[in-house]
């Protein structure tokens, strides 16, 4: 019997990439408007790469599954 394609969450495939490990990688929120108020810590931690953590990561990648 074939195998059945599984649909992409449009949603998951535009804020999550799936590292060469097989980590989960994704951008930090609160970085697009209202800058001028929020701490530089906050904005400079938002900066970079955040990594899912190992126990929300089958689930995303289930969103994902051809990434």
């Amino acid at each position: 019997m074939a195998k059945v394609k599984v649909k992409t969450h449009s949603g998951a495939k535009k804020r999550f990439k799936v590292t060469g490990n097989g980590k989960v990688k994704y951008q930090h929120t609160n970085k697009r408007h209202r800058l001028t108020q929020k701490d530089t810590k906050r904005k400079r931690i938002a900066r970079n790469a955040g990594v899912a953590d190992s126990t929300n990561a089958p689930a995303i990648k289930k969103l994902v599954p051809y990434l």
